[in-house]
């Protein structure tokens, strides 16, 4: 019983720190815009320019709802963060974001993300030979 507790009460730590950090996040952004969605306007006003950027938007998606609500405001951004990341950090500038399937349709890199978090994460759904459960 003590082993649970311990669980859940680094859980409320946990959601306590990405509240705060969160906030404090949104706090240092550049926020003007007549846009009267405050949600909206922090996702406009997001750049990449670092890991920390990163995180504050993928701690974002944790909320189901909020993913629901803002899915197309979610998607360039999270577009932005894998253009971000394969230009800035690896320095690959031959794959083209967004991401083309070989028929030509375009690949929803969030989707593919959330299908992935949801399968229990990438070695989760590599070990268990679940990408054609991610591909449908």
């Amino acid at each position: 019983m003590m082993e649970k507790e311990s669980i859940i009460n680094k859980g409320s730590d946990h959601d306590g720190y990405k509240t705060d950090y969160l906030n404090n996040y949104f706090e240092n952004l550049n926020l003007s815009s007549n846009e009267p969605d405050w949600n909206i306007m922090i996702l406009q006003a997001m750049q990449f320019n670092d890991f920390q950027d990163c995180k504050a938007l993928l701690e974002m998606l944790d909320d189901v709802d909020y993913v629901r609500k803002y899915r197309f405001n979610l998607e360039s951004k999270f577009d932005e963060i894998v253009d971000w990341f394969l230009m800035k950090k690896l320095e690959i500038t031959t794959r083209p974001v967004p991401a083309y399937a070989s028929d030509n349709r375009k690949l929803n890199l969030l989707e593919l993300y959330l299908v992935v978090n949801r399968e229990g994460r990438h070695r989760n759904v590599t070990e268990n030979n679940l990408w054609a459960v991610v591909a449908n």
